[in-house]
């Protein structure tokens, strides 16, 4: 079975916390990308958003596009108005050959809001799930039906968050909605990477990697501090550099017959993480952990 291994741009610019390589060009994460052994990349706010220039940008250095982040609205919105929403990015992932779109659910959303303490943020419980469910299915059939299929990104300080909020997500929506794994979300919001993996294999179709240093993680406190404070504070690295089993994730991603992409999209302060240094960390780290199943490593 096969992988292949790309790359989030927030290691080198995030779009939430400008202070964290805002003046870094896209150029240099590009070029970076590719010298650490990638074969492709998702998207970030200083990338094209017309087709030619955005394929044309990643040519250059022999990147493809795998996907990037769309904030949905759908648990608060209409179908009809998030197909509007959605159109425009929709059919630029179609045209630059994307592998799938990222939905994450941004409605009351505080993962961007430093004033806002994690646990100020919206529960799934909270909305009409089963008409959120059907609302999310038919969007993701509509995506489908375009050849960019839908992956759902749980996310710390979002309505889906926790194992617990997956596992109603998934009970309420159909085969359509498929699951973006997020190793580092998920261990942050206390979930079990093996038990998601072991319920919803068949229905994960994105991989994002990163780690989480457990000092860090013990210190927080979801009252205090926002979700981006704990960015800050350093919560997450790249695989390799943290506690995250990845030897384990690697093999039962296996098991399940997972094949496609996996990324390594670690935020962390570029001027304390060289984003070159730990991207090429990373990818070793997951370069190690595929030999030992049997995946072979693909462009």
């Amino acid at each position: 079975m096969k992988l292949k291994l790309g790359m989030s741009p927030i290691s080198w610019s995030n779009d939430d916390l400008p202070q964290l390589g805002g003046e870094t060009s896209l150029e240099t994460c590009l070029e970076e990308t590719a010298l650490a052994g990638f074969s492709g990349t998702e998207t970030g706010g200083k990338f094209p958003t017309g087709a030619a220039e955005l394929s044309a940008c990643l040519s250059a250095y022999d990147l493809s596009l795998v996907s990037g982040w769309y904030s949905g609205t759908l648990i608060h919105n209409s179908l009809e108005d998030e197909l509007d929403r959605i159109a425009d990015q929709l059919a630029l992932f179609k045209a630059c050959g994307a592998a799938v779109i990222v939905y994450g659910e941004t409605y009351q959303t505080v993962q961007n809001k430093q004033e806002r303490p994690l646990n100020s943020r919206p529960r799934l419980a909270d909305f009409d799930v089963a008409g959120y469910g059907r609302r999310l299915t038919k969007l993701a059939e509509h995506c489908a039906e375009q050849g960019v299929p839908l992956t759902f990104h749980h996310h710390m300080g979002t309505a889906v968050e926790t194992e617990d909020e997956i596992d109603q997500l998934m009970a309420h929506t159909g085969e359509a909605v498929n699951l973006l794994l997020d190793t580092g979300h998920l261990v942050f919001a206390g979930g079990d990477n093996s038990a998601v993996i072991k319920k919803y294999g068949h229905r994960i179709n994105h991989v994002h990697t990163k780690d989480i240093r457990a000092d860090v993680l013990a210190s927080v406190n979801k009252d205090s501090q926002s979700f981006l404070d704990c960015v800050l504070q350093g919560v997450f690295t790249v695989p390799g550099d943290g506690h995250i089993d990845y030897d384990l994730i690697m093999k039962q991603l296996y098991d399940t017959g997972y094949e496609g992409w996996v990324i390594i999209e670690a935020e962390q302060d570029p001027a304390k993480a060289n984003p070159l240094e730990y991207a090429k960390i990373g990818f070793q780290a997951l370069r190690d952990a595929m030999d030992k199943t049997g995946y072979d490593l693909t462009r």
